[in-house]
């Protein structure tokens, strides 16, 4: 008697189950968990470097940057002229210091910065790392958006050629990819594509991310590897990372505000599901040996995971890096952290796999 309640009662038990996973699936699309307010302490597992900074760190005032935006192309070109002006004396700082040189040139009318670290490696002399700059499309233009490219140059001790890309709002998509396409068919004239590595970080990865794709479409020979740093993927608002790390993030916060304002702003009316603005919905397949790197607190945590499960999925050896408490691009942000260290060690190292000796 015992046995046959014991059966009902698991019956009924699983038929609840089953019942509450359709009422799941039926409702899935419109879900949305509101989660209760939880304290977020430092990561303990972090570097003490990493701590160090983090424990100076005020909490973000989320609302307050959701409103954070420019009104007006004019108020546009005020942010990127303050941006440039201030970030081109960090870069001269950071290249006196890392003992990089860099030098101006101009190639196909577009302009280019060609950083030479004081010591190359010899397996790296006839290499070549051609870097794009992150911004979100709108910032780093001129010498301020050379910070990682100073490290990766550096570090890897690696002729580095950046490409100072025309951006918006005078110059929307897809201006960015057709200088970077036009510099690259320059270069691999005096370079083998074998000794070339492309990338860059947040919207950086994006661009090179965007520029194989187009490369594909013109039958133009791939570089042999790139570095793809939190890349910005997907300019639509989609992945779990862009709500589970928002207001945890202490580089971009959130992506309302001033990251949906900069996607439009490129996009300039182009549908965001193009491969071209959004390369996560492109074709994989046949793409370089691909190094990405994020933090557990980045907020674009979700598009780095993204685009390696495509990498992957495609038949494409991808080697994903995730260090522990760092937010968006931390790991050039703060550049003596051993994470930081770390990050461009993996790199190196995984150029001289890929890069014809």
């Amino acid at each position: 008697m015992k046995l046959s309640k014991l059966i009902i009662a698991i019956c009924i038990f699983l038929s609840m189950l089953e019942a509450n996973e359709a009422s799941s699936k039926e409702n899935s699309p419109s879900v949305i968990w509101t989660i209760a307010k939880k304290k977020l302490p430092l990561p303990s597992c972090a570097s003490k470097e990493l701590l160090s900074i983090l424990s100076k760190v005020k909490q973000s005032n989320v609302e307050a940057l959701k409103e954070f935006t420019p009104k007006s192309k004019k108020q546009w070109q005020e942010w990127i002229e303050y941006s440039k002006s201030s970030g081109t004396d960090v870069v001269k700082d950071f290249a006196k210091k890392y003992s990089v040189n860099i030098e101006k040139k101009v190639i196909e009318g577009i302009d280019t910065y060609y950083l030479t670290p004081a010591s190359i490696a010899p397996q790296n002399s006839k290499k070549v790392f051609i870097y794009l700059h992150g911004g979100a499309y709108i910032f780093g233009g001129g010498m301020s958006g050379l910070s990682e490219a100073v490290l990766i140059a550096s570090r890897v001790q690696m002729p580095v050629i950046a490409i100072d890309y025309r951006m918006p709002p005078d110059y929307p998509f897809p201006t960015a990819i057709e200088d970077v396409v036009k510099v690259y068919k320059s270069l691999i004239e005096s370079y083998s594509t074998k000794s070339i590595a492309m990338g860059g970080s947040s919207s950086g990865g994006g661009l090179t991310l965007a520029t194989i794709h187009k490369l594909k479409e013109l039958k133009i020979t791939l570089p042999s590897a790139l570095f793809v740093g939190t890349p910005w993927a997907d300019l639509n608002k989609n992945g779990d990372s862009l709500f589970v790390n928002e207001g945890i993030d202490r580089k971009i916060v959130t992506y309302d505000g001033f990251v949906t304002a900069a996607a439009k702003l490129y996009a300039n009316g182009t549908d965001l599901n193009n491969s071209g603005l959004s390369p996560i919905y492109g074709d994989f397949s046949n793409f370089p040996p691909t190094m990405l790197v994020t933090g557990t607190r980045d907020l674009f945590l979700s598009f780095t995971v993204r685009v390696h499960r495509k990498l992957r999925q495609a038949g494409v050896e991808a080697d994903l890096n995730v260090y522990e408490g760092l937010s968006h691009v931390e790991y050039f942000v703060i550049p003596d952290a051993p994470e930081s260290i770390e990050a461009y060690s993996e790199l190196g190292k995984f150029l001289d796999k890929h890069l014809e000796k």
